[in-house]
């Protein structure tokens, strides 16, 4: 049943290989290594590579990786007990040789152990084949891990929302200086002054009559004081009789004819700020960083905060991390990770991923526990969230424009995440970068996507215009209007960029959600037909467990709809809205691991140089925080 089973080192040398077919699987376990091993994504057990389906284990005290292959259309139940007890066995024979990282050792001897482990693990599947499925029991379901702590911290938190949604009501209370207020709907009375306060056998009453007269007074006070208007926007006096001369001034929205554009006042300050590569993005964080605490018996405990990594104080010095002792830290990390808008799925792949890196690592003491395992969480994010090949516009740009061709760019994604607002962005750093754009208005359904268009062609070339750049115009928009096919006009667009001899397209596709057929359909279509030299999907910042729907959607939908046998799926990300979310960063966790895809562009306000690119390293910093 069993294609192939490896026995290698992380360093790359085979120590131990059994094959039963001539098929060739040094493909299939070069993109294991390559896509899940060296990206961080050892969380699930299982990869799949053309027809084979891959599962591994990994020894982290001897730094060995054991692989087994077959094919995916069977169930094989019993791989996962098989890879176990080969990984104590292997490793308990050839216990003093690997000690000493003999990697060149004769491990011939070990087909006979292979054989009879195989045999065994496929007599133990058979067996459970054949006995009928039992229900969990109680201690196996995740109620049964519920404390009574996190019960009454959940009730709390549903008392606090409740009584903040309750109707206020009169009462009289005491605050934490023993003040005595009382509550009155909006109205609030505080006694501050002790000779109000009288003590005795019938304080109550007095302060009750005290009070209730302060309450008096402050109505009659209110009553009194004349009613000031508030600041703002005022409504307009419209005279009467007026005439049809002021229709003129009454139509805001009619765009300016093309001999007014230098009317617009352009803001002069963006000009030259976007010149070359974009800056990279910093994530402001907190000076005081909190730091574990070693205890020790010279000094006193101090007091631990609520930090993701405070539970590791509970652990002790140990020869070898286990599974005991990660899973306090690994639950309490999961839970930041989704505070901080991580999906749930990635944060449990994330965990699971820790665990199997860490699980048999021989340490020493507890600050290298808890320095080790904040290190390879931290690297582990790194190296997700470094993009795993080049994405270099501008030199891109300059290829294409050498071989006589317009550079071409699709931007797509859901409603409302600021497609038409980022790729005006890009324009103005393209622009500033002394290339000329061409914007199709693929976007035939939105009302007034044009008009957006439009609005920030006269605003881009405002300020850039074209007698600073030998009269040619620097920013154009092509478009046919309303319920036209999208596809139609991005081929169209990009004939009239050839031959009018523009650098760069830009196609603004109609925002639609990852579940309408017919609008993803259409978006595949144009992009096959289409071949656009980047694909970038826009995204917020602000979500999470949707971040993954939309993105696996929008992939599934690209690859089924577009009838080919190499389809075309998203190469890059653009994240938007990300200076809304302070600290919670998990978006682009969650999307970069999805995909596998890097983020090329962060939208970081609403003016045109908002713009910057991901620093790995500042994001998972605020992650982490």
């Amino acid at each position: 049943m069993l294609d192939l089973f490896t026995i290698f080192s992380k360093g790359g040398i085979v120590l131990w290989c059994f094959q039963s077919t001539s098929q060739l699987f040094k493909p299939s376990v070069n993109a294991l290594i390559r896509s899940v091993i060296l990206q961080e994504r050892t969380g699930v057990s299982a990869y799949e590579h053309d027809s084979l389906r891959l599962q591994y284990k990994l020894d982290n005290e001897f730094e060995l990786v054991f692989v087994v292959a077959y094919q995916k259309i069977l169930q094989l139940s019993y791989v996962d007990k098989f890879l176990n007890d080969i990984h104590l066995e292997f490793r308990d024979k050839f216990k003093n040789q690997l000690e000493k990282s003999q990697w060149f050792f004769d491990y011939g001897k070990f087909v006979g152990d292979y054989q009879n482990i195989l045999m065994s693990a496929e007599q133990w599947g058979k067996q459970q084949a054949k006995m009928p499925k039992q229900m969990r029991t109680f201690d196996e379901s995740a109620k049964s891990k519920k404390t009574v702590a996190s019960m009454i911290e959940r009730k709390d938190d549903k008392d606090d929302k409740k009584s903040g949604k309750s109707k206020k009501k009169a009462a009289v209370t005491l605050d934490e200086n023993g003040t005595h207020v009382q509550e009155n709907g909006n109205d609030q009375v505080n006694i501050t002054n002790e000779d109000d306060i009288d003590s005795g056998e019938n304080s109550l009453e007095l302060n009750l009559k005290k009070l209730s007269q302060r309450i008096t007074k402050k109505k009659i006070d209110k009553q009194k004081s004349p009613k000031t208007e508030k600041a703002g926007k005022k409504p307009r006096v419209w005279e009467l009789g007026g005439t049809n001369k002021d229709l003129a001034n009454l139509e805001r929205t009619r765009d300016k004819p093309a001999e007014e554009g230098e009317r617009i006042q352009a803001n002069t300050a963006l000009i030259g700020q976007m010149r070359g590569g974009i800056r990279d993005l910093e994530v402001e964080s907190d000076s005081d960083e909190e730091e574990i605490e070693v205890v020790t018996q010279t000094k006193p405990e101090k007091k631990s905060g609520g930090g993701m990594f405070s539970v590791l104080k509970g652990l002790v010095s140990n020869k070898q991390l286990t599974s005991t002792d990660l899973d306090p830290v690994l639950e309490k990390m999961k839970d930041h990770l989704i505070a901080k808008n991580v999906a749930s799925d990635i944060s449990v792949s994330l965990c699971n991923s820790l665990r199997a890196k860490l699980e048999g690592k021989v340490l020493g003491t507890f600050e290298s526990i808890a320095s080790t395992v904040k290190t390879t969480l931290t690297d582990s994010l790194v190296q997700i969230l470094s993009p795993k090949r080049r994405v270099d516009i501008l030199r891109d740009a300059y290829e294409a424009k050498k071989e006589g061709r317009p550079y071409v760019m699709s931007f797509c994604g859901v409603n409302g995440v600021g497609k038409s607002t980022n790729l005006a962005k890009i324009c103005f750093w393209l622009i500033e970068n002394n290339f000329r754009v061409l914007i199709a208005a693929c976007d035939t359904f939105r009302a007034g996507a044009v008009e957006q268009l439009r609005t920030h062609t006269r605003h881009l070339n405002a300020l850039h215009p074209a007698e600073k750049h030998g009269n040619s115009t620097m920013v154009q928009l092509f478009e046919k209007g309303y319920g036209k096919d999208a596809a139609g006009i991005a081929m169209e667009a990009i004939r009239f960029a050839k031959e009018s001899r523009i650098d760069i397209v830009l196609i603004d596709t109609a925002g639609r959600m990852q579940d309408n057929e017919p609008l993803m359909r259409a978006l595949a279509k144009l992009i096959k037909v289409n071949q656009p030299d980047l694909v970038l999907f826009v995204g917020e910042a602000l979500v999470g467990n949707e971040a993954v729907d939309q993105l696996v959607k929008f992939n599934r939908a690209l690859e089924d709809f577009s009838n080919s046998a190499t389809p075309r799926t998203i190469d890059g990300i653009v994240l938007t809205k990300f200076d809304t979310i302070d600290d919670k960063v998990g978006a682009a966790i969650s999307m970069t691991y999805i995909t596998g895809q890097p983020i090329v562009f962060v939208g970081t306000g609403q003016t045109y140089t908002d713009l910057k690119t991901l620093n790995a390293k500042a994001v998972v910093h605020a992650l982490m925080k």
